[in-house]
C-alpha cells in the first residue's frame, strides 16, 4: 500500500481527500501545512505528496523549495485555486511533479496519483518499458527490439527528443498542451516557442514510424498523447 501525504490547511479537504485515497486504496497521512509535512517527513516514510499553496506558517512554493534544494525527489501534486499560468509555471520551475486547479475532480486526482507513482518508479529504475521498447534514461538511448542494453542496435536521441518522448510515455493516454511541455521541458528563459513542440515530435514519429508498441496523436485544439498499441 502507497503513503500519501495530504498537506492541507483546511479539515473539510483534508478529510475529503483522505477519505478519497481510502476509497482507491492509498494509506493518507496528514500535514496542516509545510512546517507540519516537514518534521514529519523526517520521522516517516511517504510515497507522493497532495500539496495545497496556500498554508499558514510555510506554504506549498517554499515547502516544495526547501525539499527539491535538499535533495529530496519525491513526486508532488500541487493542489490550489491559484488557476493563472504565473502561478503554474512557478510551481512546475521550483520543482513540482503535477498541478491541479480547485475545485479538484477526485477521479482526476487518482488518475493523476496513479501515474506520478509510476513514473516515479520508472525514474528510480533509471529505464522505461513499452512492449519491446525501452527507454534508458541515463544513455538517452532507446531500443525498439528488447535486446540487452549491451547489445547493439540502440538508438541514441538528442536530450530533448528523448526527455519529450519519456513524458509522454510515462503518461499513457494523458493529454498534454504544447504549453505544458513548453513549461516542463525546456527552459523558462528559452526564446523557443511552442512550434518547437511540433518539430519534435515530428522528427519522434519519423524516427519511431515503424514501431508497434507506441503511437504520438495530435489531439486537435489541445495538444499530444502517447498510446500503447499492445
Amino acid at each position: 500500500m502507497f503513503d500519501i501525504m495530504v498537506v492541507e490547511d483546511d479539515p473539510h479537504s483534508r478529510r475529503l481527500m483522505c477519505a478519497v485515497l481510502e476509497r482507491y486504496g492509498y494509506h493518507p497521512l496528514l500535514a496542516v501545512d509545510g512546517q507540519d509535512a516537514l518534521e514529519q517527513l523526517e520521522k516517516k516514510h511517504v510515497d507522493l505528496i497532495i500539496l495545497d499553496i496556500m498554508m499558514p506558517r510555510m506554504d506549498g512554493y517554499e515547502f516544495t523549495q526547501i525539499l527539491r534544494e535538499s535533495g529530496n525527489t519525491l513526486p508532488i501534486l500541487m493542489i490550489s485555486a491559484k488557476q493563472t499560468p504565473v502561478d503554474k509555471r512557478k510551481g512546475f520551475l521550483i520543482g513540482t511533479d503535477d498541478y491541479m486547479t480547485k475545485p479538484v475532480d477526485e477521479e482526476e486526482m487518482v488518475l493523476r496519483v496513479g501515474a506520478l507513482l509510476r513514473r516515479s518508479r520508472i525514474v528510480s529504475e533509471r529505464k522505461l518499458t513499452v512492449g519491446n521498447t525501452v527507454l534508458y534514461y541515463d544513455s538517452l538511448a532507446v531500443r525498439c527490439d528488447g535486446k540487452a542494453p549491451t547489445a547493439p542496435g540502440a538508438m541514441e536521441l538528442p536530450q530533448k527528443e528523448f526527455l519529450l518522448l519519456f513524458k509522454l510515455l510515462s503518461y499513457p493516454n494523458k493529454i498534454f498542451t504544447r504549453r505544458q511541455l513548453m513549461d516542463e521541458l525546456w527552459d523558462m528563459e528559452s526564446e523557443s516557442d511552442e512550434r518547437t513542440v511540433d518539430v519534435h515530435i515530428s522528427r519522434l514519429r519519423d524516427r519511431f514510424r515503424d514501431n508497434k508498441d507506441f503511437d504520438i496523436i495530435t489531439v486537435r485544439g489541445l495538444g499530444y498523447k502517447a498510446v500503447f498499441l499492445r
